[in-house]
């Protein structure tokens, strides 16, 4: 069966000894250092001189830092996560330049994210033991699943969360196997009671996975805000909130992935809505059930595994009326507030809101599949990537905008 090219990464725990902890420690804080202090020198150089310093410039500051007194200790770890900071701020200041993002900010000690990233020259890696630069000994990996046959790291990242935990993100190539091909196609509506809705009449109940832990997070946090700043027992008490936090996340991601796998390996063709998640967080009274529900990491999920798989993913508008409009005659309601879950049609069909809105999306799918009527470009996926994904217009947008404006 025919296989594509990608690159993936797989994540795995690890353990590190106190020697590697240590070292791994001092490397987060000398990226965090050479982060900052090149993001300080190049909005320097534009608010005072109205100058553009590239990555060229701030790897000839890096070597010039490293030979002063102040900033010796640089030299004590590996020049590598070093050199990967300056190319990663690099790629900020594109995303802010092509208005994919807002302008990068200061790396924190205690908010940010604590990594570093090797590169194939900065680390070793022989019969599934990996040992990374300036250490001794490999670092105890918890093999969770294997890596693919014969596979060659191209990049290693090291991370610790919040909680505490350790993990590896080993990247390299991969060949999955394009799933067989079978003769389905399901329409996706996303919701919060039901965490979708499908076209073939089934729902998926939302674990709302957050309010299980809400009251041991809320207690968790009561315990932190009371504890004084900079102390030891505040650094105990922000660790505890952190490991409730991962939790909830591990939960949601692990239901996430369950699911998503399913619904590529019995559809050949899925149709999702194109929704704007973060426009939607700024409902104050749906917000938190939101971002429990997990809509953005949902898509997300969809897009690379369809990818992988040799399956057809096709976005709606977010503007198709699939919620008003009546899957049986085609009638469009003149409205639908969202306490009606039931409603009955003028043709006397008696329609189950998320999945009639989820048979009008695979309807407008399929449309787009066949012939391509009402297709443009998706603006952005999520977090502003560029997307190849197809949108359905509806009739009343594209009549407006074929109208002359004066």
């Amino acid at each position: 069966m025919a296989t594509t090219h990608v690159k993936r990464a797989f994540k795995y725990r690890f353990h590190p000894t106190d020697a590697q902890a240590a070292e791994l420690s001092r490397t987060f804080g000398c990226v965090r250092k050479v982060y900052n202090m090149a993001l300080q020198a190049r909005t320097e150089a534009w608010t005072l001189r109205q100058e553009r310093v590239d990555y060229n410039r701030t790897s000839a500051m890096l070597t010039a830092w490293k030979k002063t007194e102040e900033l010796a200790y640089l030299c004590e770890v590996s020049s590598v996560p070093l050199q990967q900071a300056l190319r990663h701020l690099q790629g900020a200041f594109s995303n802010f330049w092509q208005k994919r993002a807002k302008y990068p900010t200061f790396k924190s000690r205690k908010k940010s994210r604590k990594s570093a990233e090797y590169t194939s020259s900065a680390f070793r890696f022989r019969n599934g033991r990996l040992t990374l630069a300036k250490m001794d000994q490999p670092l105890d990996i918890v093999w969770s699943r294997p890596l693919p046959e014969g596979a060659a790291p191209s990049t290693v990242t090291v991370s610790q969360d919040g909680a505490g935990r350790w993990f590896v993100s080993i990247l390299c190539d991969d060949r999955p196997t394009m799933a067989k091909p079978v003769n389905a196609a399901v329409g996706i509506d996303v919701g919060i009671t039901s965490l979708v809705a499908l076209s073939t009449g089934e729902k998926i109940t939302n674990p709302r996975h957050e309010r299980r832990d809400r009251g041991r997070l809320a207690t968790a946090q009561r315990v932190l805000a009371r504890k004084a700043k900079g102390s030891a027992n505040r650094g105990k008490a922000r660790t505890k909130v952190a490991r409730i936090q991962a939790g909830i996340a591990d939960r949601r991601r692990d239901f996430l992935h369950k699911l998503t796998t399913r619904l590529v390996r019995e559809n050949q063709t899925i149709v999702i809505e194109d929704l704007m998640v973060r426009n939607m967080l700024k409902n104050r009274k749906l917000a938190r059930a939101i971002s429990d529900a997990g809509w953005s990491e949902l898509r997300v999920m969809l897009e690379y595994k369809c990818a992988w798989y040799g399956r057809e993913l096709i976005t709606v508008d977010r503007w198709f009326p699939s919620s008003k409009l009546c899957s049986a005659c085609g009638t469009i309601a003149a409205s639908m507030p969202l306490n009606v879950r039931t409603w009955t049609c003028g043709c006397g069909t008696t329609h189950d809101r998320d999945v009639n809105a989820a048979k009008n999306i695979l309807a407008a799918g399929l449309a787009v599949s066949a012939c391509g009527d009402g297709v443009r470009p998706q603006r952005s996926a999520p977090g502003g990537r560029s997307s190849v994904k197809q949108e359905v217009v509806p009739p009343q947008r594209r009549r407006a905008a074929a109208q002359p404006r004066g």
